[in-house]
């Protein structure tokens, strides 16, 4: 008998991303019923799905492997005490199962006698009698042994080394893995949460359990108050799954608007040459204070002139796009050119600034963040605009919901493509991310040549975009995606 699951464990169980099923959804390949998919369905469509081939039962066999073991275990696996809670409510639910069946049989048994014992006493009653051998048949047929539906053991051994989180109202959802709490788990899927601290001090992060439970395994010391305690409150950042199944209560973040400014003192881990004139600034904030950010957006970062020794006069003072994903938001990584007239990248370039430097951080600040569509992703970047394009691209990977996603990057200088390699590694990883190295020595000009680029693949798709560069590249590309019939509200823009 075929199981129903929704379209994130499906994606899961078939080792597809989310997105093509989606795709398959919308195309009319794949039928939703309340917004499962059968599993007997998925078999349909994937008729050489085999379980060894299936990486969910590749990441149980790799435990056998003692040099790579250790890792899959503190990475991949949760803890001993979550997998005893998830395999202890998976044979609850088996016990509660094989307890109605046993109950389910012993009623039809009866009904069977029954029936017999009319069907004896009335030998000329056809009726009768054809219900009689009706009841026999259905109920030999019911006990026969039916081959194994794969799919659906795969989704009981997935619930419980991965558990699917559902968030109330959005619908959004997400996999906890290893040993990755709510927030952690939610995060890197690119949700938008509400949360402070990230240690259990502040309350920020305080939903309600709807279905499902849940399994303390970080100290807190915000104090729930005895209500809230018995509506199911707690704490994503000190919690995670004990079910395999799981439905919280929460509100979301829809766009900048909802996410508050904030004041930290960070430290300098690393400066690192990506290019010639490419710095890679690292900078960790607190464990106590993490940033609250959405891709895109971008910081103010301050330095103390005389504490770095610069010999500059005041305080230095640079609002720089965040180059990560805010899926990790304790390490934050910005992009710095050299610019002899600009104080701030002098001192990233001189070598005075030593790790363990703090640097005061304000934001965030800016709107070039990621739109709700269902429709194909185009980033076009010149230069140091690749910064905020990596933390958008970083960020609809952990969601997993964009159809495609495709990457244009123009340099104007000899090291502009600084990180050409993690191109190539996305598009050597992803089926559904392209990406398109150009030069030109004019950013107005190679805007034009990315333009004619994108009419020959994919002006005539439904697409949305998102460009960041200096101003002469962004006011071009918009002319000419606009000339080509894309729609104002499809381009967004940032100018660096």
């Amino acid at each position: 008998m075929s199981q129903w699951v929704t379209v994130w464990r499906a994606a899961h169980l078939v080792g597809v991303p989310r997105s093509v099923l989606q795709q398959r959804v919308r195309g009319g390949e794949l039928l939703l019923s309340d917004g499962l998919i059968a599993t007997e369905t998925l078999l349909r469509l994937y008729p050489q799905l085999q379980l060894e081939d299936s990486g969910l039962l590749e990441r149980v066999t790799q435990i056998k492997d003692q040099a790579f073991g250790r890792r899959i275990r503190e990475r991949v696996l949760p803890s001993q005490e979550v997998l005893a809670q998830r395999m202890f409510r998976q044979s609850q639910e088996l016990a509660d199962l094989r307890r109605h069946l046993h109950q389910y049989h012993a009623l039809v048994m009866e009904l069977r006698d029954a029936i017999r014992a009319q069907a004896e006493a009335a030998p000329d009653d056809a009726a009768l009698q054809r219900l009689a051998t009706q009841a026999s048949t259905g109920l030999a047929r019911v006990l026969a042994t039916d081959p194994v539906n794969m799919l659906d053991v795969m989704d009981d051994m997935l619930k419980v080394m991965c558990a699917q989180v559902t968030v109330r109202p959005s619908g959004h959802q997400f996999s906890v893995e290893g040993h990755d709490t709510l927030l952690q788990a939610g995060l890197k899927a690119g949700l938008k949460l509400n949360y402070g601290c990230g240690n259990g001090s502040c309350g920020m992060c305080k939903v309600r359990v709807v279905a499902g439970e849940v399994l303390r395994v970080q100290h807190f010391d915000y104090p729930l108050s005895e209500s809230e305690k018995a509506q199911g409150y707690t704490l994503l950042c000190a919690h995670t799954a004990a079910t395999g199944e799981l439905t919280l209560e929460t509100l979301e973040a829809h766009g900048p608007q909802d996410i508050p400014q904030q004041q930290i003192v960070t430290t300098l881990r690393q400066v690192r040459e990506l290019g010639t004139d490419t710095r890679l600034v690292h900078l960790q904030t607190p464990r106590s204070h993490r940033l609250r950010f959405l891709a895109g957006q971008s910081v103010t970062l301050g330095l103390a002139a005389t504490g770095a020794g610069s010999g500059e006069g005041d305080d230095l003072h640079r609002t720089l796009p965040v180059a990560s994903c805010p899926c990790d938001d304790r390490n934050l990584q910005f992009f710095v050119g050299r610019d002899a007239a600009d104080p701030f990248a002098r001192q990233v370039f001189d070598g005075r600034l030593k790790p363990g430097l703090a640097v005061d951080l304000w934001g965030p600040v800016g709107d070039f963040v990621l739109a709700e569509s269902d429709r194909p992703l185009v980033f076009a970047a010149c230069d140091l605009g690749f910064a905020p394009v990596k933390s958008l691209i970083e960020h609809a990977l952990a969601r997993d919901e964009a159809p495609s996603i495709s990457l244009y990057w123009l340099a104007t200088r000899p090291d502009g493509h600084f990180l050409a390699n993690q191109c190539r590694a996305w598009s050597a990883a992803l089926d559904s991310f392209e990406h398109h190295l150009a030069y030109h020595s004019d950013a107005g000009a190679g805007a034009h040549q990315l333009a004619q680029s994108m009419r020959e693949d994919l002006i005539d798709i439904a697409c949305d975009y998102y460009v960041a560069g200096p101003e002469s590249f962004v006011t071009a590309l918009q002319a000419d995606l606009r000339a080509a019939g894309v729609a104002a509200d499809q381009i967004h823009m940032e100018v660096s």
